[in-house]
């Protein structure tokens, strides 16, 4: 039977992960080949779908953070217990580890941006013998904020961790600031052997790309994600189309040698 990229399928809930008041992760039933950085449509009916990214991948589950700022995932979080979602997917391009291997690494994520490479994040925490250096910015806007705090915590151990946030609220245990004020402080060493990635808000990462640039890295060594312009996921709606380019078919992930030219 040829499969029907329109049709959703039913997966189970099978554990609900808060981070905060609005950001839970949704453990989700799911068996098949899927990438960090590619992402799922989440449906209800009546109410619609959104497009989420894949926060973790594992045997038999796909992780799903969610963020609850409209009509769907508001209805996702009020009945989710003991029941199940509608997906399509994956869909978009997503990380390909192979372009990170070998490499010293160096990750730059803002607020929920640290949900779609968490999974690379992850993949080389585990596996430090696949990697150079590797150093990980992720930034927040304040302490309440935060998310992974697990992961955060074994992260730490394994690579060079700055966890930042624009307001630390009275609180001494966090750094304070942009992320792009501790680009200067990352120890490169050979820029061509060295990638990186970028993921958050579109200001953060035009910045921190920039930033990146100054330090020496070449352009075509960063990765970045487009992922919020992730909208039906076949590229039929043409929301994400930005000139020749589907956003939802061609990325989200894409080299920053051909990202600076996608103008919205």
């Amino acid at each position: 039977m040829t499969k029907n990229d329109y049709l959703p399928f039913s997966s189970k809930i099978l554990e609900v992960i808060p981070h905060t008041d609005i950001e839970y992760t949704f453990r989700m039933s799911y068996n098949g080949d899927v990438k960090p950085g590619q992402f799922f449509e989440v449906s209800l009916p009546k109410y619609g779908e959104a497009p989420i990214s894949v926060s973790g991948i594992g045997p038999g589950f796909i992780d799903l953070t969610i963020r609850r700022v409209g009509k769907v995932t508001n209805e996702i979080f009020e009945h989710y217990a003991g029941s199940s979602l509608l997906l399509r997917g994956p869909y978009g391009n997503g990380f390909s580890l192979a372009d990170y291997r070998g490499k010293d690494l160096i990750i730059i994520s803002g607020g929920t941006g640290l949900s779609p490479v968490r999974g690379v994040i992850d993949h080389f925490a585990t596996h430090p013998e696949e990697r150079g250096r590797m150093t990980l910015i992720c930034g927040f806007k304040t302490p309440h904020d935060i998310l992974f705090r697990d992961d955060l915590a074994r992260w730490q151990h394994a690579m060079d961790l700055i966890l930042t946030v624009d307001d630390a609220c009275g609180q001494s245990n966090v750094r304070e600031g942009l992320v792009t004020q501790y680009i200067p402080e990352i120890a490169l060493g050979d820029a061509a052997q060295t990638a990186a990635i970028v993921v958050g808000p579109p200001a953060m990462m035009r910045f921190s790309v920039q930033g990146l640039l100054a330090i020496g890295l070449p352009e075509e060594n960063i990765w970045v994600s487009q992922e919020r312009k992730m909208c039906c996921g076949l590229g039929k709606c043409g929301h994400c189309r930005i000139g020749d380019t589907y956003v939802c078919l061609d990325g989200p992930v894409f080299n920053y040698s051909r990202s600076k030219h996608l103008i919205d």
